[in-house]
C-alpha cells in the first residue's frame, strides 16, 4: 500500500513540477527589429542635423550587439566607437549614460564602473524600452556635449515612440 502511495505522490508531483521546469528552460523577449532600429537612428541623426550637428548614432538590442550604425559625413573619426559604447553601456547597465555619469563621480561606491573595459560613461546613451522591457538602446557623439548627444537620442526615440508600445 505505500508503494502505491509513493507512486500516486510521484504522479501528482511529476504532473505539477515537469511543466514549471519546461516553462523555466525557454525565455521570451521582445528587442527592436532592424527596420525599427534604423528609423530610430534616422530620427536622432536628422535630430542632430537639424541643430547643426554631425554626429554618429548607434543602436543596440537588448544584449548591446549593434544593430545599426550611422555616421554623418563630417563627424570625427571617434563618434562611431564612442556611439556604439554608450549604447552598449546603457543596455548593459539598464540606465542612461548621464545617470551613470552622475553616480559614478570621484569618491562614490560606483566609480569603478568607469574603470570597466568597454563602458562609455558620457551622456548621450539612452536605453529603449516597450511595454516595461528594455528592447535596446541608442547612443549618440558628436554633437557639442553629452546633453546635446542625449536630446538628438531622445528626439529619436520620441519618433519610435507609437510603434514600441504593445
Amino acid at each position: 500500500m505505500s508503494f502505491r502511495r509513493l507512486s500516486v505522490a510521484t504522479i501528482l508531483l511529476a504532473a505539477f513540477v515537469g511543466p514549471m521546469r519546461a516553462e523555466e528552460t525557454l525565455v521570451t523577449y521582445k528587442s527592436l527589429s532592424p527596420e525599427l532600429a534604423l528609423d530610430l537612428a534616422r530620427a536622432a541623426l536628422d535630430s542632430c542635423r537639424s541643430r547643426g550637428y554631425q554626429i554618429a548614432v548607434a543602436v543596440v538590442d537588448r544584449f548591446g550587439i549593434t544593430q545599426v550604425m550611422l555616421r554623418d559625413r563630417f563627424a570625427g573619426s571617434h563618434t562611431p566607437s564612442t556611439a556604439s559604447g554608450k549604447a552598449w553601456t546603457a543596455a548593459s547597465f539598464k540606465t542612461s549614460t548621464t545617470e551613470l555619469n552622475a553616480m559614478s563621480q570621484p569618491g562614490m561606491m560606483q566609480l569603478g564602473i568607469r574603470n570597466l573595459p568597454g563602458a562609455v560613461i558620457i551622456g548621450g546613451g539612452l536605453v529603449v524600452e516597450a511595454g516595461g522591457s528594455l528592447v535596446g538602446a541608442v547612443g549618440v557623439s558628436g554633437a557639442p556635449g553629452g546633453d546635446a548627444d542625449e536630446a538628438c537620442a531622445k528626439a529619436g526615440i520620441e519618433a519610435i515612440r507609437d510603434k514600441l508600445e504593445f
